[in-house]
């Protein structure tokens, strides 16, 4: 019995008989938090299994779990997003997208903070329609003007950075005690780079790094009575 309903399901699903609803949400990055668009489907009745949420830049569509969501989406469903910028931030894609999801899909859309902008209430004919096209246009406009000005924010932040000397990214690790004493014997082949490293309780890429800096200070070619000015700096 079980089966032949979810046959049934199916064929109704096919035929456009039965809607589902779909949440859609996205981030930028891998750090951002992604629970206030999750929550947000759930109070709309979406089911936890038709969320589907990136954590990718919104220039391309090509994302994983969008393009899984558009192989899913039938006639009549609908597919729910929290703001207009969370589908993209191209001005161009956003509305073809959009189209292609309303008009090739024949699926709804619903934008939870901007309520006009909900397919399933178009009930005032062609004005509805022009609408709905003029607020989609200006929110996709603004959508990739605001991405355009961060980009243009942290490229001038970093360029002024650079400028001013200061150091960018996160800040470097200081050199460990002992650091000095090891790198000699390491050079002098008396213990090996991984028994350094052991010792000084670095990672291999933090290890290299912090020689190549003590070597760019000035280090040289090591020995324990050769260390030059570099002793009076290093740890």
């Amino acid at each position: 019995i079980s089966l032949m309903l979810q046959c049934a399901y199916q064929i109704l699903r096919m035929v456009g008989m039965m809607s589902e609803k779909y949440g859609y949400g996205r981030v930028s990055t891998k750090e951002q938090n992604t629970d206030r668009q999750y929550f947000a489907f759930i109070e709309l009745g979406v089911p936890e299994h038709n969320i589907f949420i990136d954590k990718q830049t919104g220039r391309e569509f090509d994302r994983r779990e969008y393009q899984r969501l558009l192989t899913l989406l039938k006639p009549s469903d609908l597919l729910i997003i929290t703001s207009i910028d969370r589908l993209g931030r191209d001005y161009k894609a956003i509305q073809e997208q959009w189209r292609y999801i309303t008009q090739e899909k024949q699926a709804h859309i619903r934008v939870i903070d901007m309520p006009i902008l909900d397919t399933t209430n178009q009930k005032e004919g062609l004005l509805g329609v022009f609408i709905c096209d003029l607020v989609l246009q200006i929110l996709s406009y603004l959508s990739e003007s605001t991405w355009e000005n961060i980009k243009t924010n942290q490229r001038q932040g970093i360029e002024r950075a650079r400028q001013t000397g200061k150091h960018l990214g996160r800040p470097k690790k200081k050199r460990p005690n002992g650091f000095k004493n090891t790198y000699v014997m390491w050079k002098n082949g008396e213990i090996t780079s991984t028994m350094a490293m052991k010792k000084l309780r670095l990672k291999k890429s933090t290890f290299y790094r912090m020689v190549k800096d003590a070597e760019r200070a000035g280090m040289g070619t090591a020995d324990r009575t050769n260390l030059t000015s570099w002793e009076l700096t290093a740890p």
